[in-house]
C-alpha cells in the first residue's frame, strides 16, 4: 500500500516511488467518480455520458467534432452516447448557420440540472483537498498533472 510520509527525491524518482504515484492516481480516481458514478447509474448512464454532459456544459455550443477531439473517442462511441443525451432531453443540438453539416451543442435545463449535481459532488471533493493541502501543494499538483497531458490539452487548460 502507499506510504505518502516518505520523503521523495525529486532528482532520483525509484521505481517504488512511481508505483505509489500510480496508486494514488487509482484510488484518487476511484473517489473521485464514486458519488458520480452512483448518481449516473440511476439513469442508466456511465461515465461517458458524464463527461459529454461536462465538456458540453463547459463549452456551450461545442461542435460533436471539437468533442470529438477534446474526448479523444471513436464517432460511433460518441455517436451512441450523445444520441441517448438527446433523445433523453439532456442535450439540445442545432445545425450550424455557416455550416448545416456542423451540429452544436448546448445542455439543455435538464442537462445543465445533471450536469450541476454531478460537479458538485467532485469539486466539493477536489476543494476538501486542496484546502487540507495548502496553496502550495495545489500549485503543485496542478504542474504534475499539467505534466501528464499532450500538448493539445495544455494549451486548452492553460487558456481557460
Amino acid at each position: 500500500m502507499v506510504d505518502i510520509n516518505s520523503p521523495a527525491n525529486p532528482l532520483f524518482l525509484r521505481e517504488e516511488e512511481l508505483h505509489q504515484a500510480i496508486e494514488l492516481l487509482f484510488f484518487a480516481y476511484r473517489d473521485f467518480t464514486g458519488e458520480p458514478d452512483r448518481i449516473l447509474s440511476a439513469y442508466n448512464f456511465g461515465r461517458a455520458h458524464h463527461r459529454v454532459i461536462y465538456f458540453v456544459g463547459r463549452n456551450p455550443g461545442i461542435s460533436v467534432s471539437e468533442l470529438l477531439s477534446v474526448l479523444q473517442i471513436t464517432k460511433q462511441s460518441l455517436s451512441r452516447v450523445l444520441r441517448q443525451l438527446v433523445d433523453e432531453g439532456f442535450i439540445d443540438q442545432e445545425t450550424g448557420t455557416e455550416d448545416r453539416r456542423r451540429r452544436h451543442l448546448e445542455l439543455s435545463e435538464k442537462g445543465y440540472a445533471l450536469e450541476k449535481l454531478l460537479s458538485e459532488t467532485q469539486r466539493q471533493f477536489v476543494a476538501k483537498s486542496y484546502a487540507k493541502a495548502g496553496p502550495e501543494a495545489v500549485a503543485g499538483f496542478k504542474k504534475i498533472l499539467l505534466g501528464m497531458l499532450d500538448e493539445d490539452d495544455q494549451s486548452r487548460i492553460i487558456k481557460k
